[in-house]
């Protein structure tokens, strides 16, 4: 089969997806931001996953970037690299995956395939995505079209694990589907493909891949409350147990970004469809959901003994992105400390050099400083959130005041008064 890709979505997992296929495909990029669009044709990139080179090169391979739906209709495959977010009752939200495929539908003809790459429940793919292909473009799944399912496994801001040295799990609704969405990926994933047997399995597997990830962050975070509050140092607990070779290195931290926060949701909201109560799986959800909150009070109490006044005393929060020199904000739980200072009615100050202030401002309503502003011993307390490079350069070990409370979450200080 002749491949002409079109990638849904262009956010950290569709665009380098993209500008690989492009080396050997043509590709058209599909995108509901005009915005997005400009800036990519501008060979920008906010996210930071291509740098103006790549992005250019891909503009070089004659792939094109646009929101109208119409330009996608000669393509043969689809590929889905859109959000699956959470609501606010933390249930999974498939509005961006519906509308992705409603969009498709629109265009789909005789023989095309639709691979999602999308994070999914179990049967999310079939079940609620497979319906409205075949009801608003009148074709017979797995007669007359057919879907495939290829998790991503992009890791934002890593140069390292980049989308073609990841190992990726492929899947078709057809064996021979399944071969054909294996033959695609493996043109161009230099780590080599998995082929699993059904879509479920794949979907599935990606699920449980950030839940695995959640329940030991989860285990560790619990360790760091308990170790704390016998006085011991959590991380040379950690270090001495890794000396075993069949320890799993975890540390503690604050859980947040579109995978590992997220997708545990996902595989519990179908576990309670199904009449089933994941109890391990949401324990260790609350866990870490929680750990934002218990920062910020660990910060009040080290403050209280130092003698501060908290109403009105000056916080500075070091970071809100949801992962060191990544400039993606989403579901940064950096935001919880944040909200539980200030019901404190601390003035809270937030300081990233990475993240973008406009988004900032939209997605959480809050203001940040430019690190040229920053005057370290100004505040009453200094918490590192964030593990970015350039907070290493600041003179935080060193402190001016002697009641200065400094909390470093991500343990990269060895001077601090508390961390997790």
């Amino acid at each position: 089969m002749t491949h002409k890709i079109a990638i849904i979505g262009l956010g950290y997992v569709g665009l380098p997806l993209a500008a690989e296929f492009a080396k050997k495909y043509d590709v058209i990029g599909l995108d509901i931001y005009q915005e997005r669009i400009n800036e990519l044709n501008r060979a920008e990139d906010r996210t930071l996953e291509l740098n103006k080179q790549q992005v250019q090169e891909a503009l070089d391979n004659g792939i094109k970037f646009t929101t109208n739906t119409e330009e996608i209709k000669t393509c043969t495959t689809y590929i889905v690299t859109v959000p699956t977010p959470i609501d606010k009752h933390k249930k999974p939200d498939l509005t961006p995956l519906i509308k992705a495929s409603e969009t498709i539908a629109k265009v789909l003809k005789k023989d095309d395939i639709v691979i999602y790459e999308s994070t999914v429940f179990p049967g999310a793919t079939e079940e609620r995505c497979v319906p409205i292909l075949e009801k608003l473009s009148g074709l017979k799944f797995n007669e007359e079209f057919f879907c495939g399912y290829s998790p991503e496994r992009i890791n934002p801001g890593d140069k390292e694990h980049t989308v073609t040295n990841i190992l990726k799990v492929t899947s078709g609704s057809t064996p021979q589907v399944g071969k054909e969405v294996d033959t695609l990926y493996k043109s161009i994933i230099t780590a080599g493909t998995h082929l699993a047997p059904s879509i479920k399995v794949a979907e599935a597997a990606k699920v449980i891949e950030n839940t695995q990830r959640d329940l030991n962050i989860a285990f560790v975070n619990e360790l760091s409350i308990i170790f704390n509050k016998l006085g011991i140092d959590t991380n040379a607990v950690l270090e001495a147990a890794g000396t075993k070779w069949n320890f799993l290195k975890f540390k503690p931290g604050l859980v947040g970004g579109h995978c590992i926060g997220v997708d545990p949701y996902y595989l519990t909201h179908k576990a309670e469809e199904i009449g089933y109560n994941p109890e391990i799986i949401l324990a260790g959800r609350r866990l870490n959901d929680n750990m934002g909150i218990y920062v910020a009070n660990q910060v009040i109490k080290l403050m209280i003994k130092k003698g501060q006044k908290i109403e009105g005393a000056k916080v500075l929060v070091l970071g809100i992105t949801f992962k060191e020199n990544c400039p993606d904000i989403r579901n940064s739980r950096v935001i919880d400390v944040i909200h539980e200072l200030k019901d404190f009615e601390c003035q809270v100050d937030i300081c990233d050099p990475w993240a973008d202030k406009d988004e900032v401002k939209l997605e959480y309503n809050l203001s940040l400083l430019s690190d040229e502003a920053l005057e370290i011993k100004t505040y009453s307390a200094i918490i590192l959130a964030v593990a970015h490079s350039k907070f290493k350069e600041l003179d935080i070990k060193n402190k001016n005041s002697s009641n200065q409370v400094v909390y470093d979450i991500k343990s990269i200080l060895e001077t601090y008064d508390g961390r997790l």
